[in-house]
């Protein structure tokens, strides 16, 4: 029990510091001024607040990540996984309805404890940087639709894990797996038509000089495309986005509002033919694919580990539960989750980069690069990250070799 324990103390601070060490660095790279082949993205003063709000998103990461590790830490060493589990028996609603009731308990009071951070995140450090439309009663809106969303269908996904288990035993896994491969493949193709306009409204292009540009791009590659959407994101934020969803004859374009405001119409087909790349190249399947794959590897790894009590008493509770050994597990694993991450993230960032080459190919290389040009000025990016840092947390390469790419 001591060893456990001491395993889980040092993940929980190696993690941490693992994380602080990628920030630090990340911060002391901001450079002064930024690389030659970069001077024409920021005009005028613009560099500069780049650099201020890469540098208030960084000390502002430095106090979430700290107190989010002091909560955890004491709840480790004080028994607080234990306390919050003696209250979930106490209400006699059996293995299933006290484990619900038990991540109930510790969702609602993370997001309540993190709720002035969020608010700060959202009405301070983006309202200064000129980012932030979204009104105090949006935000609230959006908070209670993430709270019902999240015990619905999370309460629902757990519940029948946790039915799986008392029924399977070990080889519950199996049965799990199968599960949250269908959920997974359902929200893929319908994410977009049924959880996005719970929260923003999805309207189609009109016609006009874009979709008949998109259209005859569309044409010329063989692509059918009949579902281009315009999403209001421009009543959260100014930042601009665009993505591609939905499988087989469910994928849809979606471009953001800021995004048609803020680019040129050269510019938006060759963003759209990036997302398209990601299409033809079946970047979406693999994905999905991959992560089937290692969902599945984590549910068996766990499915060994269920025969050990000790999971459950490490926490400081009174007796076993599948619950507490899922908390016990879940830090456990995170090493391998770390190392999944980096693989991942590679991937992710060599798709970027086939996506670009298909856009290029088929469209054009200068408006791409104009766009993305464009894209990083509005979000005031950071030109100069650090390396280690976009190897352990960007999805996405960095801007400036994505235009070499696109040059070379």
């Amino acid at each position: 029990m001591i060893t456990l324990f001491a395993i889980l103390i040092v993940i929980v601070a190696a993690d941490f510091i693992l994380e602080r060490l990628l920030a630090f660095l990340n911060y002391r790279s901001i450079s002064a001024s930024p690389p030659s082949e970069l001077a024409g993205v920021y005009e005028g003063d613009e560099y500069r607040r780049s650099q201020e709000y890469s540098r208030a998103n960084s000390r502002f990461g430095l106090l979430t990540s700290s107190c989010s590790f002091a909560l955890l830490l004491g709840l480790l060493c004080f028994g607080g996984f234990g306390l919050v589990d003696g209250w979930s028996r106490a209400l006699g609603l059996g293995e299933i309805g006290t484990a619900l009731v038990f991540f109930a308990i510790l969702f609602l009071a993370a997001d309540i404890i993190t709720l002035p951070f969020s608010l700060y995140a959202t009405f301070v450090i983006e309202a200064r940087f000129g980012f932030n439309k979204t009104t105090l009663p949006l935000f609230a809106a959006d908070k209670v639709k993430g709270w019902l969303l999240t015990m619905v269908i999370g309460g629902t996904i757990m519940g029948l894990v946790l039915w799986f288990i008392e029924l399977a035993g070990p080889s519950f896994w199996l049965w799990a797996w199968l599960l949250l491969s269908a959920f997974a493949i359902f929200m893929a193709m319908f994410y977009s038509s049924l959880i996005v306009p719970l929260f923003n409204k999805q309207t189609p292009l009109a016609d006009g000089e874009l979709r008949q540009a998109i259209e005859a791009f569309a044409g010329a590659q063989g692509f059918r495309l009949d579902n281009i959407f315009v999403i209001d994101g421009s009543k959260r934020s100014t930042k601009a986005n665009a993505y591609f969803s939905g499988l087989g004859p469910k994928k849809r374009i979606v471009l953001y509002d800021t995004l048609i405001n803020d680019l040129e119409v050269e510019e938006l087909v060759a963003v759209l033919a990036h997302e398209v790349g990601h299409y033809q190249r079946r970047h979406i399947i693999k994905g999905l694919g991959l992560g089937l794959m290692e969902s599945g590897l984590m549910l068996y790894v766990f499915s060994l580990c269920l025969a050990y009590p000790q999971l459950s008493e490490v926490l400081g509770a009174g007796q076993p539960g599948v619950h507490l050994a899922m908390i016990t597990f879940a830090i456990l694993y995170s090493p391998l989750s770390t190392v999944s991450g980096l693989a991942m993230n590679s991937l992710s960032r060599r798709n970027e980069y086939e996506a670009d080459r298909y856009a290029m190919d088929h469209y054009g290389a200068p408006p791409l690069a104009q766009g993305l040009r464009k894209l990083a000025r509005n979000n005031l990016s950071n030109l100069t990250p650090h390396p280690a840092y976009v190897f352990f947390n960007y999805s996405h390469p960095p801007l400036l070799a994505r235009l070499r790419r696109l040059q070379g």
